[in-house]
Formats: C-alpha cells, sequence, structure tokens
C-alpha cells in the first residue's frame, strides 16, 4: 500500500483482481455450446464476415484473434482482406453482398479505415440485424431507447463483469470517464439502462477526480497511460480499466499499460481489472456472442 493510501485508508485491503481473461474464456465456451445447438437446428455454423482494409500490423493482429477464437467457438469466419487502395463505393459493394448473404450472420469491418474512405458511411451500410459491432445508429437509437439491440462489444464486456461481480446494479452511483462512441457513450447508456445513476465526465470536466471519488462503479476510458491514480478512487469501488497503451521504460523496453495506475488503484478500490488480462479479452469473447445473438435473432424472423 502507498504512503499516500495508507495515510487517508488505513484499514484498506488490497483490490480484488478481475480476471476479465478467465471470464471470457468461460463465456466463449457458452458461446460454443450456443452454436453447436444452432448448427444441429438450422443445418449450419452462424458466420462472422471480416473485413479488413489495409495492412495495419496492429488491425491484423486482431482479425486473426478474432477469427480463430470464432474458428474455436464453432463460427465460421468469412474472411474479406482487402488491399489499402479499395475505395470506398468498392467496400460498400461488398457490404451490400454480405448483408444479403444468407450464410453470413454478422459482420464486422475493423477499423480504423484507410482516409479515402468515410467510416460513417460504412457503418451505416451495415444491415442492423448483422452489425456484431454495435455501431449502427438504428442499434445505437434503440439502445437509447432501451430496446433490444446489438451493443458494441467492449462495453457489453464491462457490464457482464460488474454484473458477475455484483449482480444487481440498480442504484449504484457510476462514472464513465470518457465520451467515445464506441465505449464512453454505449457504457453510460448500458449502466443507465441497468438503473445506475450514471455520470459521464471528459477533458472538459471540472473537479475530474472528486466526480471520480464518488463512484461505486468507474469505468475509464481515455487512452491516456495510468491517469487516474488513488486519489480517483473511492473506498471500495469497482474498476474498470478500459484503455491499453504502450509506453516505453527507463531501460528502453515496451510495456503495456492502461489508464489507470493498477498498482495505486488497487490499495483503494474494492476490485480492478489489469491490463492486459482484463477488458480486452472480453471484447473479443462479447463479438462472439452478438454473432450467436444476431443468428439467433435471424432464424427466429
Amino acid at each position: 500500500m502507498t504512503d499516500q493510501a495508507s495515510n487517508i485508508y488505513p484499514d484498506l485491503t488490497p483490490a480484488q483482481r478481475i480476471d476479465g481473461k478467465a471470464f471470457a474464456a468461460a463465456l466463449r465456451g457458452d458461446v460454443a455450446e450456443g452454436a453447436a445447438r444452432f448448427q444441429a437446428d438450422r443445418g449450419r455454423q452462424p458466420g462472422l464476415a471480416v473485413v479488413l482494409v489495409g495492412d495495419d500490423p496492429a488491425s491484423q493482429v486482431y482479425v486473426k484473434t478474432k477469427m480463430r477464437q470464432a474458428a474455436e467457438a464453432g463460427i465460421r469466419s468469412f474472411p474479406h482482406l482487402l488491399p489499402g487502395s479499395t475505395s470506398q463505393d468498392e467496400l460498400l459493394q461488398l457490404i451490400a453482398a454480405l448483408n444479403s448473404n444468407d450464410e453470413v450472420d454478422g459482420i464486422l469491418v475493423q477499423l480504423p479505415l484507410p482516409a479515402q474512405i468515410e467510416e460513417t458511411a460504412v457503418i451505416e451500410s451495415i444491415d442492423p440485424g448483422k452489425d456484431v459491432d454495435g455501431f449502427n445508429p438504428v442499434n445505437v437509437g434503440r439502445l437509447s431507447t432501451g430496446q433490444s439491440a446489438l451493443v458494441p462489444c467492449t462495453p457489453l464486456g464491462c457490464l457482464l463483469l460488474l454484473q458477475d461481480r455484483l449482480g444487481d446494479l440498480s442504484g449504484k452511483k457510476a462514472v464513465v470517464v470518457g465520451r467515445s462512441n464506441i465505449v464512453g457513450k454505449p457504457m453510460a447508456q448500458l449502466l443507465l439502462n441497468a438503473n445506475c445513476t450514471v455520470t459521464t465526465v471528459h477533458s472538459r470536466s471540472r473537479e475530474l477526480a472528486a466526480e471520480c471519488r464518488s463512484a461505486d462503479i468507474l469505468v475509464v476510458a481515455v487512452g491516456r497511460p495510468e491517469m487516474v491514480d488513488a486519489s480517483y478512487i473511492k473506498p471500495g469501488a469497482i474498476v474498470l480499466d478500459v484503455g491499453i497503451n504502450r509506453i516505453t521504460r527507463d531501460d528502453g523496453q515496451s510495456r503495456l499499460t492502461g489508464d489507470v495506475d493498477f498498482e495505486a488503484v488497487s490499495t483503494v478500490a474494492g476490485a480492478v481489472t489489469p491490463v492486459p488480462g482484463g477488458i480486452g479479452p472480453m471484447t473479443v469473447a462479447c463479438l462472439l456472442r452478438n454473432t450467436l445473438s444476431a443468428a439467433q435473432a435471424r432464424a427466429a424472423r
């Protein structure tokens, strides 16, 4: 325990480590069982089309991971690896074909896209029923009005971890740090739908640390390495670190870290996710969950 934390909160014990990797493995197991039942009933596997434009190294790694885990879960992948020179019209034509392909239940277009392609146009072109990223405005609207929707994978993974640890979230004070369309906004909406009292803070917010200290649940997604330290944390709070940043150590080697100073926050929080091994594995597992859900919904229709 740091001197700062031990002086302010002398009776605290170290936070529990939330093992997102283990939870994600169990979730993928559940998806595999559901996919096997789907195949037995429908005579085919759930299908996930993965579209990658260009040769961004990080995106290539993400796509390979997603396709490998999809195969392990009994989901058929339809990979489309396109050159970086692909035009927006060419990509939209491919998505139109995937929308009409009955063997494809989910469509994932790996972001970011090359400069010549407008991401909004691509996202809006995906059939909302196959939008396993949950970014299409139709799904965003459904989420905001409390309707059934395909939900962005990272916020969904956070919600599942919170429900596993806390059960009913009703009445909990939740603070979301960050307001992106991918994490911050849908995370706040999911928590609101779960009957939390929700505050969203961001770079223009005043008294940021004080707002965070009011939270029973703190979700941090800002892309700033180790920004949140012990002074931001209410004793016993649950802290989910969505950030993933690569920083250079004093010895010249690089390491991954989150937006939360894990060691410092662990002296005050009740539980906290590590980076890596926390939210990251949940994102891919929830992508597979969304694909199965999309397949089941399409079959029911």
